[in-house]
């Protein structure tokens, strides 16, 4: 599986609810990335997508353990819900494990990690007021195996990194 997320310099991803900042090139990547793929996020993520509807042309699986906090319309527009874990991964057996994404939030991040090979992470050259933090993958036992040059857009300078389970 993959794990794509924007943090700053000490792993945070987002603070009451919302992404740390937006990057326009970070987001077209993230698109790029997931589109014609599986993504596996939480209610609340689904709750900050506009009109709370899951992404276009992904396979939307979304971890939540109330089916009443997921909209009709999510329902409707065929997102998979699951209530655990171990539903999760039944409904993903049937996918490559490299088309998979786990795309947020912090519970997500977390409870998946052990099963993530590969992370695509944007880094944020800053230290952001956060609420919300995926573990650092240094730490529990990945390599950063690709960063790309620093680019900047306004005053925020960051870099596309991609890290690999040892």
């Amino acid at each position: 599986m993959n794990l794509i997320a924007a943090v700053d310099n000490n792993w945070a991803i987002g603070y009451k609810g919302n992404l740390l900042v937006r990057i326009s090139a970070d987001l077209k990547r993230f698109a790029k990335l997931t589109t014609g793929h599986v993504v596996v996020l939480g209610r609340k993520t689904l709750s900050t997508f506009p009109g709370g509807l899951p992404l276009k042309n992904r396979v939307n699986v979304i971890l939540t353990r109330n089916d009443d906090n997921v909209s009709e319309m999510a329902k409707e527009q065929g997102a998979i819900i699951v209530h655990s874990k171990e539903e999760a991964l039944e409904v993903l057996k049937q996918y490559n494990d490299d088309e998979i994404f786990i795309i947020g939030g912090e519970s997500i991040y977390k409870l998946f990690l052990d099963k993530v090979n590969k992370a695509y992470i944007t880094k944020i050259d800053y230290s952001y007021v956060a609420d919300a933090h995926i573990p650092d993958l240094e730490k529990e036992g990945f390599v950063l195996t690709e960063e790309e040059e620093e680019e900047t857009v306004f005053d925020i300078v960051y870099n596309y990194c991609t890290y690999e389970r040892k």
